[in-house]
């Protein structure tokens, strides 16, 4: 059994992360200030003994005594990264640097939850992890895009300079159950205004890309990097499934599988919003033998499937 903490841990990612953390016998400390996270996304593991949830936020420091450290505290949605953009900085970068310390103190292995946004709009598709990136820093998405790339940069020193068992991972988009329902990302935004039968969103054309991945999925990149030993592996390395689709296409699929009588309406598109997102995973699949399983319609039937409960259940 090891001790592992998890800030961020009633988010969406979190809370799913949590719960198989203790499936596999581990014993877990949820650290989160609920600013995003929900309770009800770990409710039902407060009975569990080997699951602790405490109300704190990273930019403060923390201490007890772990093993591993799964670092995913920050806001990851526009609409809420975007409301209090120092305190977006500030959770990135002081978040980092006191998980990082506990790591050191404890020799503890530490994974950083980094993400695609660090490669901004991107000049180069599919993005691989070599690629520097295209980022406003003056932008309104610059709080967080910024934010996550001076973790990492903080990461990889503190493993130069004072030997830290880091692993970074940059996520791409992905959802499930378990998702806000108005954290303003487009497959959560999509499926509740179609199963409300809602005109759907649409910011620009449709033509603008992106590459969905499944909560499962995610989770088994995680599980494969973190147990990679540091000699072996600090990353970053690409977590995300490398199949495009328009936005277009997710909004037209949903609407065939909620059999949605909802509009397509369009909207201007947002400052610096990428144009293409899609990973190069042949990192991960050659050093960590991972890529993702879960189709897009399968996927999306799931996350159907939870938000039409949960809006049966606001009625």
């Amino acid at each position: 059994m090891k001790r592992i903490l998890v800030t961020g841990g009633a988010g969406f990612i979190g809370s799913h992360l949590c719960e198989k953390l203790l499936n596999e016998g581990n014993e877990v400390i949820a650290l989160d200030n609920f600013f995003t996270g929900n309770r009800s996304n770990i409710i039902h593991l407060l009975d569990n003994p080997y699951f602790e949830m405490v109300r704190h936020d990273v930019t403060m420091p923390y201490f007890a005594e772990i093993d591993e450290i799964y670092n995913l505290a920050c806001p990851a949605s526009p609409v809420y990264y975007q409301y209090n953009a120092i305190k977006t900085v500030k959770t990135s970068v002081m978040g980092a640097i006191n998980m990082l310390g506990l790591a050191k103190r404890l020799n503890a292995k530490i994974l950083q939850a980094s993400t695609s946004e660090v490669y901004g709009d991107p000049d180069i598709h599919p993005q691989p992890k070599t690629y520097w990136g295209n980022v406003n820093t003056l932008g309104a998405r610059s709080c967080y895009d910024e934010g996550k790339r001076v973790a990492e940069t903080l990461f990889v020193n503190y493993y130069r300079q004072n030997k830290v068992k880091v692993k970074i991972a940059r996520i791409f988009n992905t959802y499930g159950p378990k998702m806000h329902p108005n954290d303003g990302r487009v497959v959560s935004n999509f499926i509740v205004q179609a199963l409300q039968n809602k005109d759907i969103t649409i910011f620009g054309d449709g033509s603008q890309t992106r590459s969905f991945q499944y909560i499962n999925d995610l989770l088994s990149g995680f599980d494969k990097l973190m147990n990679k030993t540091a000699e072996d592996f600090i990353g970053p390395v690409n977590i995300g499934n490398p199949n495009e689709f328009t936005i277009l296409e997710l909004a037209n699929s949903i609407l065939e599988l909620t059999n949605s009588k909802s509009k397509l309406i369009f909207l201007p598109l947002p400052e610096d919003d990428p144009k293409q997102r899609q990973p190069d995973i042949s990192l991960a699949e050659k050093v960590l033998n991972w890529k993702p399983e879960i189709s897009l319609k399968t996927g999306l039937l799931k996350t159907i499937e939870y938000f039409n409960s949960l809006l049966m259940k606001s009625f």
